[in-house]
């Protein structure tokens, strides 16, 4: 397994595709985290990896081991609401490839994805975590987001249903 050091943090690009359509896929089918619930292939995902430029206020930035190149994560920054006076507001998100927890690949790419946004016009950042999912608030936490309300029940996925906590990263 590689290092913290071994790892690289760059923006996402179009031969990243398989990979990070696999990670998602993982969270998908195994885990509520996402209310996604079926799977996507590469080409349905590229819409979405498009609307990620390498500049601006909506990122994609991939984590990838240095010593075999394998995408360990990825982190993203989207428009939060379609409407206009939102275009301030951006929702972040995080995922690892299900056996690169715990080694601080979240935070790295966390820590770029707020970095790149410092010279944004981005006031807000939201994120929304299905519970429970006690890396992730913890995570965002480490951050600085603070808890600002739950949606209960919200989504069914696997049978059940699940809440959704909400939290808010002051920016600008």
């Amino acid at each position: 397994m590689p290092q913290r050091t071994d790892v690289q943090v760059r923006a996402g690009a179009e031969k990243d595709l398989a990979a990070l359509t696999e990670i998602y896929n993982h969270y998908i089918c195994e885990t509520p985290i996402t209310f996604d619930v079926t799977p996507f292939t590469p080409e349905e995902r590229r819409p979405w990896l498009l609307s990620h430029p390498e500049d601006g206020p909506h990122r994609l930035l991939v984590a990838r081991s240095a010593g075999d190149g394998r995408i360990l994560g990825y982190a993203t920054s989207s428009p939060f609401r379609p409407k206009a006076a939102y275009a301030t507001s951006v929702e972040t998100s995080v995922y690892l490839a299900p056996d690169a927890g715990g080694r601080g690949i979240g935070t790295r790419l966390y820590t770029a994805l707020f970095e790149a946004l410092a010279d944004q016009d981005v006031h807000r950042a939201y994120a929304g975590v299905t519970l429970p999912n006690e890396a992730s608030i913890r995570i965002h936490r480490r951050f600085g987001f603070q808890q600002i309300g739950v949606y209960e029940e919200v989504g069914r996925k696997f049978g059940a249903y699940h809440d959704v906590a909400w939290l808010e990263k002051r920016l600008s």
